[in-house]
């Protein structure tokens, strides 16, 4: 409580910016937030037209070495970019036609629905290929290793809906096309990149990998418990094409620059820029959205279970904003730090948040953790004298001890279903939700305790 009056008081001194911001304001406002909510690290780059206004880094990487604007730390699903702009540069080069069946240019994808056959190039990047989370659960089933493999994992999968009539995020489409890529340029995902995208924008320091076991430790993140920043890996999971870019804030002020300095034809930035009639909001790898002031934007986020990332565009005043931050997607801290730092280019005051309600819960869930250990000592303890006085209907009254294993056992399927279909796998649910799952677990055990320990005192001879 008192850091964060502290952060509001210093907040009220950030001076409001006019033109450019100044980057001792920016400064300012990203210490402020860090010490109101106690974010490790953080990497902001910010540009406008061909100039780097700002691109420095705040605070520590998990490993306890300070974050600089040459360190590299995931950007997650900002990755979707990066793949969407390789596929049009092939397009550019006629080596790949964007309304072709996808299957034309990569005879490996296949899947067990007919209608795949009908997925085109530009249906996998705006995400209206029919393929969905409800359809293909990506994060539970066995997880790739290569983007091959990653396309061959789709043989025994169905479509969610008609190629081209419904839109759903889903991160295996980014990842057919990253696959599409390779095939088509005949160089793996990562070296295309290198040589066609990151050399040519001097992103020296940027490139990407395929699983979590391949971030280093400068990309590796954080979880909050109990009000404090925890060092975790990542879990398991595959990301190439979809999520799988570390970069740095000097490289993507070199990319929020490239966005405006004709890295594209321009017939085919009106291409990326063009939404689906299924959803007027994505476009190729860009999300079109309106700031609080009603700017016009081009932006994507994006979210690891330990670190977020945001980029955003002004296309009309030519500014360019990137955020890295080393925390998961449960806390938003990439998300919320471009909300302030828009604020300030737009002239505004940043927001300053609270960390008091997710502690609230944490400190809630903590101490039901220890109510729950108490009440099953108590109940394991008195185990034979509730067999001795109960009759009758006694083993029934032990079902509501097995609920909380029930809900442990099926937490993932209810969170799928709450989540309208986005897949998660037990342990992520961990990470998105630890005190709450801390306690599911031991409530889980502590009703299994109970439950044999009054199952062992009713087949104990009575005492006399």
């Amino acid at each position: 409580m008192l850091r964060t009056a502290l952060a509001a008081m210093c907040l009220a001194l950030v001076p409001t910016v006019s033109g450019p911001p100044v980057p001792a304001s920016v400064d300012a406002y990203v210490e402020q937030y860090r010490a109101a909510t106690g974010l490790p690290g953080v990497a902001v780059a910010i540009t406008k037209g061909s100039r780097v206004i700002h691109a420095t880094g705040y605070g520590r990487t998990a490993t306890g070495e300070p974050v600089t604007a040459d360190t590299p730390m995931a950007v997650a699903s900002v990755s979707k970019s990066f793949t969407a702009l390789a596929v049009m540069q092939l397009a550019e080069q006629g080596k790949v036609a964007l309304d072709q069946p996808v299957r034309r240019y990569l005879p490996e994808f296949t899947m067990a629905d007919p209608r795949a056959a009908k997925i085109t190039v530009r249906e996998l990047l705006n995400q209206t290929s029919g393929m969905a989370d409800s359809a293909f659960p990506e994060k539970s089933v066995p997880q790739a290793q290569t983007l091959q493999g990653a396309v061959a994992r789709l043989k025994t999968a169905r479509l969610a809906t008609d190629p081209g009539t419904a839109y759903s995020y889903h991160n295996t489409n980014y990842q057919v096309a990253a696959r599409l890529v390779e095939v088509v340029s005949g160089e793996p995902f990562a070296a295309y990149l290198d040589a066609h995208v990151f050399k040519p924008l001097g992103m020296r320091h940027s490139t990407t990998v395929n699983t979590d076991r391949d971030l280093p430790g400068s990309a590796r993140g954080h979880l909050y418990v109990l009000g404090r920043a925890v060092a975790l890996p990542e879990p398991t999971g595959f990301g190439n094409g979809s999520g799988g870019v570390l970069s740095t804030a000097g490289d993507m002020a070199r990319w929020l620059i490239a966005q405006h300095a004709g890295i594209l034809s321009p017939q085919s930035v009106k291409e990326m820029r063009t939404p689906s009639k299924q959803n007027e909001n994505y476009a190729l790898g860009w999300m079109i959205d309106k700031t609080e002031r009603g700017t016009p934007v081009l932006e994507h986020g994006g979210d690891l279970f330990t670190s977020t990332a945001h980029q955003l565009l002004m296309t009309d005043s030519g500014y360019g904003i990137a955020v890295m931050a080393n925390t998961g997607m449960a806390f938003s801290d990439a998300h919320a730090l471009m909300k302030g730092l828009v604020a300030i280019v737009e002239g505004g005051t940043p927001p300053l948040p609270s960390r008091q309600s997710p502690l609230l819960t944490d400190v809630l869930f903590a101490l039901l953790t220890l109510v729950t250990i108490g009440l099953a000592a108590r109940g394991t303890a008195r185990a034979r004298r509730w067999a001795a006085r109960r009759t009758g209907w006694r083993l029934l009254r032990l079902a509501p001890y097995l609920l909380p294993v029930t809900l442990c056992a099926t937490i993932a399927p209810i969170h799928r279903m709450l989540a309208r279909g986005r897949d998660a796998t037990w342990v992520q649910l961990a990470y998105l939700y630890p005190t709450f799952m801390v306690w599911l677990v031991v409530a889980a055990a502590a009703g299994l305790t109970v439950v044999a320990a009054r199952l062992w005192g009713a087949t104990r001879p009575a005492e006399h």
